[in-house]
């Protein structure tokens, strides 16, 4: 459920951190989107407050074909999962999502009435 409070977006979802292990590991991710701070930014805030920013329209691209932006790279993977990458000095996270659960973050971010990247073309 997101929490709109002047325009902000403050959902959540389960990632599953990707790694050499046998099993993936859960994790809850806090996906903010605040258009009075930056219209363009979507942020992704994992347990102790380690937060990514990168544009809207990289995670909106991800979700259909592989795209990088920085440090982030978003893909599809199957039908009913995104995988979003996090480039660090120390290493690299791999997240895989639920699509369902970003594509309703991003609903809720177009509901805020900031425009689309195709609406602006």
């Amino acid at each position: 459920m997101a929490a709109v409070d002047d325009r902000a977006i403050d959902d959540h979802a389960k990632g599953r951190i990707i790694s050499d292990a046998p099993l993936s590991r859960p994790v809850p991710v806090a996906l903010r989107y605040d258009p009075g701070r930056s219209p363009a930014i979507v942020r992704f805030v994992f347990p102790g407050d380690i937060e990514w920013s990168f544009p809207r329209s990289l995670l909106e691209t991800g979700l259909r074909t592989p795209t990088r932006r920085g440090d982030v790279e978003v893909w599809p993977c199957g039908r009913v999962q995104t995988v979003v990458e996090f480039h660090a000095k120390d290493g690299v996270a791999v997240v895989q999502f639920d699509t369902a659960a970003l594509l309703r973050f991003l609903r809720h971010t177009y509901a805020t009435g900031t425009p689309t990247p195709s609406a602006s073309r």
